[in-house]
């Protein structure tokens, strides 16, 4: 199943990478400017982000089977615990 996945992965990444072509048709230039500023500053921030964890546990699932009936499989599914912030 994980090869599966990873084949999958795989031929998605590279049908993304090919749906489109890019040709450079002319140079471009940057604009000259002359600019007397004084360097400004940035602002501060604190932030507090939520706490995310990723992991897998293991569920039962349905599994279609070649012969279109189904049958019951054990497989690590993704879970995602956000706890946001205070």
């Amino acid at each position: 199943m994980r090869k599966i996945l990873t084949v999958a992965s795989a031929l998605s990444l590279g049908l993304t990478m090919a749906a489109c072509s890019v040709d450079k048709t002319e140079d471009g230039e940057a604009p000259t400017m002359d600019v007397d500023a004084d360097a400004g500053e940035l602002p501060e921030y604190d932030v507090d982000t939520p706490d995310v964890n990723v992991g897998t546990e293991t569920q039962t699932v349905d599994v279609p089977d070649v012969d279109v009936n189904t049958t019951e499989e054990t497989v690590e599914v993704p879970t995602v615990d956000v706890e946001p912030a205070n």
